[in-house]
């Protein structure tokens, strides 16, 4: 299958690729992963991340196809509606940065795929320079989050790992490319950053991709059960009731209950 514009998040290209979206899914809620990829559930589109889609529009030169896909958040006139007006804030404060423009100036929506760990792997680079490639991110602020950086704990530093790897395979280079998160804030005033990803950060999170892709590929085929995690969106919108249950087993995770009391 030949990956365009069109087809980059069809079910057809969803099964036939991995995605560290897909990746991430997988190790969240593996039944929320496949139901995904087989197009049984979308998960719904929050107002957050259309200010963080109306900006990669932006830079994407996409904005029209956007406000066609996306006429809830436009006024009548054409202007963006109160919740989504921090959206057009946030672009003028990033073009009014050199840096930052400068590292968001590549080529954008690069897709590329090559073979990693048993599996082919689809990306799509926000913006590829000569010897770097930079993703976009649109946070709700730059704080720790559990005591780790928000890099670590969104898994951003995998995803950089999984697109250098990605990239240099299928382009077929010898020297590691460099990656960087081009981050912009919804806090008023916005604050900015450009974040490296380090070889040897990602180098360590490849090697943890590769323990976990084969359990992943048999669920992803068929072959293992997706274990439903008990407290995602999806398993919340799809959950039957089958008996009660104890007091302490409330509001955890069908992993945390293993952890915690053994296999339940």
């Amino acid at each position: 299958m030949t990956l365009t514009e069109s087809n980059y998040y069809s079910s057809e290209s969803n099964m036939e690729f991995m995605s560290v979206s897909q990746y991430k899914q997988f190790k969240k809620c593996e039944a929320a992963a496949m139901a995904q990829i087989r197009g049984e559930w979308e998960q719904p589109k929050s107002t957050a991340l259309l200010v963080g889609s109306y900006v990669d529009a932006w830079f994407e030169g996409t904005l029209g196809k956007f406000r066609l896909e996306n006429p809830q958040i436009f006024k009548k006139d054409g202007s963006l509606k109160a919740d989504f007006q921090q959206a057009s804030e946030i672009v003028d404060r990033v073009q009014a940065d050199y840096l930052f423009m400068e590292y968001m100036s590549g080529k954008k929506q690069v897709i590329r795929t090559a073979e990693l760990f048993g599996c082919r792997w689809k990306i799509k680079i926000d913006s590829r320079l000569r010897d770097k490639i930079v993703d976009l991110k649109v946070m709700r602020s730059m704080e720790r989050i559990m005591g780790k950086s928000f890099v670590e704990y969104w898994g951003y530093d995998l995803q950089m790992a999984i697109y250098a790897a990605v990239e240099e395979k299928a382009k077929g280079r010898k020297k590691p490319l460099s990656t960087y998160l081009a981050v912009v804030t919804k806090q008023v005033p916005s604050d900015l950053e450009i974040i490296e990803i380090p070889k040897w950060r990602r180098d360590e999170l490849l090697h943890e991709v590769e323990c976990s892709m084969p359990h992943i590929l048999a669920v992803k085929s068929g072959a293992i059960e997706p274990e439903r995690c008990g407290v995602c969106e999806y398993c919340r919108e799809t959950k039957k009731l089958k008996e009660p249950i104890d007091f302490e087993l409330v509001g955890l995770s069908t992993a945390e209950r293993k952890a915690i009391f053994g296999t339940l």
